[in-house]
């Protein structure tokens, strides 16, 4: 027994002096070993880090900031590491070069309290479930034949729009058009996925969805103190968790009772499905994990109902308020739709390819007035090298989409809202589909919008629309038109555009 005892005694001491020897000599090759080259950016403040610079303004902070530090920022977030691309190039590098290390999400507040847990396609994972939810969309809702099966539904929707603005012309009543874009828009989505508009009439229930709507995108696109420093998180400091929460509970109050609604109607719809008998086929399947809850469909009807009303009506209210400013460009796109169509019917979706000059004036939105102005965050899947730079794993990425738009290394006079630029030179052929770094407003690479071809058809469709359709001047007693942003998920116009229309076609083009 004492033979043991001193054997174990001996045994203990080697392992230790083994232990302490291997943890003295790594501390000395930490010391030794020259530290990894982070991207510049601003030190911040201990424990808070750089959370408390960037302001109300964020995409405006984080231009300023790619200016003194250069195309590719480091922010110590609280406990969490962040880089910020700010120019074509170094957005290339990460979502082209690097999109398989960047092509998942970091945790955050807005994916467990609105998106239903991160059950949803703009958040989710990237895996079985995510490639399943992204191809149903592609397939049956966003994709060029899904889009092409449902050109008449944007048609009739568009033709209650226009009717309702040329009867507030006779009553002589301003139009706010973010009301008349988000209701008209919901109404398309709701024929698509449900089989039915969402609003009979335009009037209380449907501005109250508009403000949900903003609401949600306004919420959703705060820098949340929690998401960065995780042991506070449960203190809410900002309040944003708790209003995240009741906002949940109203979307997901009406999208179960239209989930309830549409299934005590399946038998009506048999042989002719729509989006959601589709997606509720899916939930039977059981192959390879990509079989659907009805949890992740009520959050992909979320990502449907909110991005696919909010982003486009933001890009056609910015173009419509540009070229009040600008009336001569407002001119010139009527002019050229007068010779192609001429003013006896409606602009038709077939009429804008041969209309050179409204496609332009849809880049120079995007380009200026990106409806998202900081794509939705990314997180490392491991460390990287960026140009020169080391990148940590679980390191979140922003592109700052609106910088890179108004870089004047990029752009010649940025700030000029001039289509003209897209019309000659190296710029007409630029595509805002995601292959063209100069101008990504639905972002790049895998984790790409899932409804850019969708949001590219309806902002060219419905702002062509709406110039052919009218002229268009600010109210009564308004000198000047407020070009203010507002910060969110979606860059909203601060005061909503508000105008007074006066129809320029024969009325037989009103007809719906």
């Amino acid at each position: 027994m004492a033979i043991d005892i001193i054997w174990f005694r001996e045994i203990a001491a080697a392992t230790l002096v083994f232990f302490l020897t291997r943890f003295f000599l790594g501390s000395l090759l930490l010391l030794l070993k020259p530290a990894r080259k982070l991207p510049p950016g601003p030190k911040g403040w201990p424990v808070i880090g750089a959370l408390p610079l960037l302001g109300t303004m964020p995409h405006v902070t984080l231009a300023q900031m790619a200016k003194k530090y250069g195309p590719i920022v480091y922010l110590k977030m609280g406990t969490c590491d962040m880089v910020v691309a700010s120019t074509p190039a170094s957005a290339r590098a990460f979502l082209k070069t690097l999109d398989t290390n960047f092509s998942n999400r970091p945790p955050n507040a807005g994916a467990t309290h609105l998106a239903y847990d991160s059950q949803d396609l703009v958040f989710a994972d990237y895996g079985p479930k995510w490639t399943s939810l992204r191809k149903l969309c592609n397939v049956h809702m966003l994709g060029g034949k899904a889009l092409d099966d449902t050109a008449h539904v944007r048609a009739t929707e568009l033709g209650y729009m226009l009717r309702a603005m040329v009867d507030s012309s006779k009553r002589g009543d301003p139009v706010v058009i973010s009301e008349l874009m988000t209701y008209a828009m919901a109404n398309i989505v709701g024929q698509v996925i449900i089989g039915r508009r969402v609003f009979v009439t335009h009037g209380s229930e449907s501005n109250e969805f508009k403000d949900m709507v903003v609401e949600l995108m306004t919420k959703a696109g705060l820098f949340n103190v929690g998401d960065f420093i995780p042991s506070i998180a449960w203190m809410d400091l900002q309040g944003i968790v708790g209003r995240m929460k009741k906002m949940h509970s109203k979307w997901d109050a009406l999208i179960s009772k239209m989930v309830t609604e549409h299934a005590e109607t399946a038998h009506e719809r048999r042989g002719s499905p729509d989006f959601l008998d589709v997606l509720m086929a899916n939930t039977e399947q059981n192959s390879k994990g990509t079989e659907l809850s009805i949890t992740n469909i009520k959050a992909l009807l979320l990502n449907l109902f909110t991005a696919g009303t909010d982003t486009s009506s933001s890009v056609i209210e910015w173009a419509l308020a540009e070229m009040m400013l600008n009336p001569a460009i407002l001119k010139r796109a009527q002019q050229e739709m007068d010779q192609v169509i001429g003013k006896n019917r409606r602009l038709q979706e077939s009429d804008v390819p041969k209309l050179p000059y409204l496609q332009a004036i849809c880049k120079e939105t995007y380009r200026k007035h990106p409806s998202t102005p900081l794509n939705l965050p990314r997180i490392s899947s491991e460390a990287c090298e960026v140009n020169g730079y080391y990148v940590p794993k679980n390191t979140r990425l922003s592109v700052n989409i609106w910088a890179i738009g108004r870089d004047p290394d990029v752009w010649e006079n940025p700030l000029e809202f001039n289509p003209e630029r897209f019309m000659s030179g190296k710029n007409a052929k630029m595509d805002p589909r995601g292959n063209d770094f100069e101008l990504i407003p639905f972002g790049a690479g895998r984790r790409i919008c899932a409804g850019t071809r969708m949001g590219v058809v309806m902002v060219e469709y419905f702002l062509g629309s709406l110039v052919h359709s009218f002229d268009w001047k600010l109210p009564d007693g308004m000198a000047k038109l407020n070009m203010d942003e507002s910060f969110g998920l979606a860059l909203q116009k601060a005061v909503p555009l508000a105008a007074v229309v006066t129809p320029r076609l024969h009325p037989s083009a009103y007809a719906v």
